[in-house]
């Protein structure tokens, strides 16, 4: 999923803003406090200007030691204590901002784990890896440095501005002659660096996706030979987000020495000014030097601003992409409350009621589906690829919402049964197992805190892989590694039934499970099929007919519709197209 270039980013989007802040409700009082450290800050700044000026002008100039000693007392505890006051400012706006990105990517998380897997379908993995962790980390500058600086920095070119007309408001006017230069360079540097860091942002997110595809991929990367063009095909993303951050450099690069610049002007003036106002004793020395200083504090914070305001562009450029995601409404709805199912002694019975799908309108992946499945019935599902077959277990889990018709199970709509406790029902074991990094008791239980190991060591035992299991190092603490690399294809699929058995469903689904298994394996496999397959209303996936001729019923699915059921026998009688996949299947 390509980058949507309409995201705006607003500096002063009031919406994005007050979505923002509510995140700040559960820590009211350390913003709170924060604030008032940051207004303190902004107070104690020009106070250190003023005590030189009386310095200068009063015990310098009297030849008074004992109130020179006094103001110099006064400087260093006016210094320890915004010393403090910025130590627990600093410490309080980071807390904050980790808390609340903390409570971010827990919520963001949470609702891309309830989005339905058609969203995952069109959306890049690194595209949401980008939201979840880059995106969120550069609101962490927002909520840490960005608003609560920016409005520490404005009251802090208040204080100073009021301290300035206070000590002498000729000078003060002089000073500002050069503000509408300022003025200027700032919002031409922050159109440009808005821009620039738009272009980022959009190739971090593009490279993120890059990476995670093709490092997933690399087994076909190899394969094929495509190591250089896909080098050169990652070169070029990275040369844009260079060329991205560079632009963005390049603009920093320029602003601040023009900043540099005004304020040399601006000292230049006012010296020229202020030195003649002295001669001329319309001005003390002291008031001379003390705006000296009110220059030099008064455009620190214009160049911080600076900063901060593209810091807090950045954030709203992150927080409306993250809202974008927040904000997809492609959930399944879960208002069914039902939990009438039998108890784990009895057996449950399915029925597809006209079943139609289609992942896009009209193009019908299902077409018309009635099929009724026994109590502890064996129903398997053959047809060649794209004729349906994995989308009707998908269906029965509610990963995707059926269009027209109904599933129901002992003749309740699943849609009425609460959808957790309906996917607790069924147990999938996957042509392709997916293991976690992790120990193998880990990946058996997957943490669920009712599941000890004498579960697992029972569930392993019944499917035949505690044998290899108790072989490795560790044996169920044994460490697996991403996708579980470490283990055969075989290991793996008993790993998967383990799982299945020692959560005990009461519906079995087996998606193409003895796929990619050896002949050896395979017998194994078969064992622990029949083990977990024992008490349990079953529906298997096979491409491979000899594991299917004991099914109850056998259906035979072409472009979405069933052509064919009947057990193995009477559909060989019928010599219609089950008979034509099994003589292809054993012509030799």
């Amino acid at each position: 999923m390509a980058e949507s270039p309409s995201v705006s980013g607003k500096l002063l989007d009031r919406q994005l803003i007050r979505r923002l802040l509510t995140y700040v409700r559960p820590y009211r009082r350390q913003f709170f406090l924060a604030l008032l450290l940051t207004i303190l800050l902004a107070i104690f700044s020009p106070l250190q200007p003023v005590l030189i000026q009386y310095a200068l002008d009063g015990p310098v100039l009297s030849g008074d030691p004992q109130g020179l000693r006094l103001i110099i007392a006064a400087l260093i505890g006016l210094l320890l204590l915004q010393g403090g006051v910025m130590y627990g400012n600093t410490f309080l706006t980071n807390w904050l901002g980790q808390s609340i990105i903390r409570d971010m990517r827990d919520q963001i998380f949470r609702h891309i784990l309830s989005l339905r897997l058609s969203y995952f379908d069109r959306t890049p993995i690194g595209t949401l890896q980008t939201r979840t962790i880059s995106d969120i980390e550069t609101l962490n500058d927002v909520f840490s440095s960005g608003l609560v600086r920016i409005l520490g920095e404005m009251l802090q070119l208040i204080t100073i501005l009021i301290a300035m007309f206070y000590v002498s408001w000729e000078l003060s006017l002089a000073v500002l002659t050069t503000l509408p230069l300022l003025i200027i360079a700032t919002i031409v540097f922050k159109n440009k660096v808005k821009v620039a860091f738009q272009q980022v942002r959009k190739a971090v997110s593009e490279m993120n996706a890059f990476l995670q595809e093709h490092i997933s991929g690399m087994q076909i990367v190899h394969i094929f030979n495509r190591e250089k063009q896909e080098q050169a095909a990652f070169a070029t993303i990275n040369g844009q987000l260079r060329q991205a951050n560079v632009r963005s450099v390049l603009y920093y690069s320029v602003f601040f020495p023009v900043v540099e610049i005004i304020t040399a002007l601006t000292l230049g003036i006012l010296v020229w000014y202020g030195a003649s106002q002295v001669v001329q004793a319309n001005l003390r020395f002291g008031e001379l030097v003390a705006f000296i200083m009110f220059v030099n504090m008064f455009f620190r914070p214009i160049r911080i601003l600076a900063d901060q305001f593209n810091t807090l562009q950045m954030g709203m450029v992150s927080a409306e992409r993250i809202f974008r995601v927040m904000d997809t409404q492609e959930t399944i709805p879960d208002q069914g409350e039902g939990r009438t199912t039998p108890g784990h002694s009895e057996l449950i019975e399915l029925q597809f009621d006209h079943v139609h799908f289609a992942y896009k309108e009209p193009d019908w992946v299902l077409r018309d589906i009635n099929l009724h499945v026994g109590p502890g019935e064996k129903v398997a599902l053959v047809g060649s690829t794209g004729s349906g077959k994995t989308t009707i277990i998908n269906l029965l889990s509610r990963f995707y919402e059926v269009q027209k018709g109904r599933i129901l199970i002992n003749g309740q709509d699943i849609r009425t049964y609460d959808r957790d406790y309906l996917r607790s029902l069924i147990g999938v074991v996957l042509q392709d197992v997916f293991l976690f990094s992790g120990s193998i008791f880990d990946n058996i239980s997957l943490n669920h805190p009712g599941i000890d190991q004498a579960a697992v060591e029972a569930a392993a035992r019944q499917v035949g892989a505690h044998d290899f299991i108790s072989r490795l190092p560790g044996g169920y603490d044994y460490h697996v590694r991403e996708r579980g690399a470490t283990l055969s294809l075989g290991q793996r699929q008993l790993i998967a039934f383990a799982r299945v058995l020692v959560y005990d469903p009461r519906i079995l689904v087996l998606d193409e499970a003895t796929a990619n298994i050896d002949t050896e394996s395979e017998e194994i496999i078969q064992r622990a099929i029949e083990t977990v397959m024992a008490g349990r209303t079953s529906i298997i996936i096979a491409h491979r007919l000899s594991t299917i001729q004991k099914a109850d019923q056998i259906v035979v699915l072409r472009q979405g519709q069933i052509i064919e059921s009947g057990t193995h026998q009477s559909l060989l009688a019928q010599e219609g197209a089950y008979h034509q996949l099994y003589q292809m299947q054993f012509a030799s």
